[in-house]
């Protein structure tokens, strides 16, 4: 739809419907009343740039474990710290003639990014007695792992390639580890600690999973599970039988995990042409867009100025955010699917609190990617729409001489339902991105038509509709 043609449906609403103005000084919503209403439009061109993303708050559900070179994007380094939970609550005790059998790391992923035919090797170290990750702590993506393991200690280790690896179940892909029989012998001997959480904890820190060579492979691990087996005999039927069992001490939501995040090779963010934007996950970089508030409210002032009572009012405020240099091979780095734009001093909180767009209306809007057949071309192009709005009527509201606010895109994974009745999409969850995704977008400063699709090139920029009365 044509933006003149945005600004004719504005206009018809603002004659058919009567709203409720929410905001005071700003609104989002269009009030008729008999004074004649004015209505205003601009575009501002943004200032936006690339910056290197140091660490994201990790508290995953899912884990990944690997390294990957990428020639545009540096490598990826993976390593999980991971504890398991004991078996409280379950009243468990070993028969009095049990005997160690043996201990198995179960790591479950239904999908990996590279290379699936390279070897890898997993090694598995148990984290020290004197440091532990405590569970009602955020932890960064960059902590260091000698803190918790100096690496003196290795349980097990095996070299692997994604595609060649056991299928404990028919539904499921794994690594098995075998652990060595001085952790199985250790590790009986702490099982009075097994049935308090507490005290297991202090008893069996946890483990961190690292690989040691290659650089092709990155797993989605979902699932971490330490098996010990055991045996016991036991009468039956008058004879003596021996009987062989097996303990699950999961990595679940009970207990502590980290995802370490490191990027060796990256690119200087100087080194990267001004006319695009990159973001790149996990923990790489981020696209920084600066809205201009003093711009925007000077604009507004001279066009519709708040004198003899005029209400000011922000109707829509659409920035869309176009992709560019996307990459159809396999081996390219998937797409972000859902961006968050937010602003930059709100991340950290945003995340840490397990925040929802719908509840921040005021601080960040989050985005989809849409992709748009370019006429009947066969070429599409790609974007992400947001409406600021909110933004900036709650910024003007608070300040009436506004300064530019920096916001940020910030690739995440999100868990939604959609109403069957209403059509409408809710969110539950929106946590920064652990899985490898990239997009190059256009930046405020494109200077070519370089983008990789049959389209004119164009400089980020903001469209304004505003109106008073």
């Amino acid at each position: 739809m044509k933006f003149h043609q945005i600004i004719l449906l504005i206009a018809l609403s603002v004659l058919t419907f009567s709203c409720v103005d929410t905001l005071t000084d700003y609104g989002l919503k269009v009030q008729p009343t008999t004074d004649q209403i004015q209505i205003g439009t601009d575009t501002f061109h943004l200032n936006t740039e690339t910056d290197s993303v140091e660490y994201i708050y990790s508290k995953p559900d899912s884990f990944l474990l690997g390294d990957f070179f990428n020639v545009k994007y540096g490598s990826t380094r993976a390593d999980i710290l991971a504890q398991v939970n004991s078996m409280e609550g379950s009243n468990f005790t070993f028969p009095e003639n049990a005997q160690p059998d043996s201990a198995l790391v179960i790591l479950y992923y239904k999908s990996w990014f590279g290379d699936g035919y390279s070897p890898f090797e997993v090694n598995i170290y148990q984290m020290n007695l004197n440091d532990s990750l405590v569970y009602s702590n955020s932890y960064r993506s960059n902590l260091d792992p000698l803190k918790y393991s100096d690496r003196s200690n290795l349980l097990g280790s095996g070299i692997f390639k994604a595609k060649d690896v056991s299928r404990k179940y028919s539904d499921s892909t794994a690594l098995v580890i075998k652990l060595s029989d001085n952790f199985v012998t250790n590790f009986f001997n702490g099982r009075n600690y097994f049935t308090n959480e507490a005290k297991f904890l202090h008893f069996f820190r946890g483990m961190y999973i690292t690989t040691n060579f290659g650089a092709s492979t990155l797993l989605n691990v979902e699932q971490i599970d330490l098996e010990y087996y055991y045996h016991y005999t036991a009468k039956v039927s008058g004879v003596d039988k021996k009987i062989s069992n097996m303990l699950i001490f999961p990595a679940n939501t009970l207990v502590r995990q980290v995802n370490r995040f490191k990027h060796d090779n990256r690119p200087k963010v100087t080194s990267i042409n001004d006319s695009v934007n990159w973001v790149a996950s996990p923990a790489n970089f981020q696209t920084r867009i600066v809205l201009p508030l003093n711009r925007i409210k000077d604009s507004i002032d001279k066009k519709i100025p708040a004198k003899n009572g005029v209400k000011q009012i922000v109707n829509k405020a659409i920035l869309q955010v176009k992709a560019t240099q996307v990459e159809d091979s396999t081996l390219s780095t998937p797409l972000v699917s859902y961006m968050l734009l937010i602003k930059e001093t709100e991340v950290d909180n945003f995340f840490k609190k397990k925040e929802l767009p719908a509840d921040t209306s005021t601080v960040a809007v989050l985005s989809q990617i849409y992709a748009s057949e370019i006429g009947t071309t066969g070429t599409y192009e790609y974007f992400y729409n947001y409406d600021v709005a909110r933004i900036i009527a709650n910024e003007l509201k608070k300040n009436p001489t506004p300064q530019p606010v920096p916001m940020v895109l910030v690739p995440v994974e999100v868990v939604s339902s959609t109403s069957s009745t209403t059509g409408a999409t809710t969110y539950s969850s929106v946590k920064q991105q652990q899985k490898m995704s990239a997009v190059v977008v256009r930046s405020g400063k494109v200077k070519d038509s370089k983008t990789g699709l049959k389209i004119k090139s164009e400089p980020m920029h903001l469209k304004l509709i505003y109106s008073g009365f």
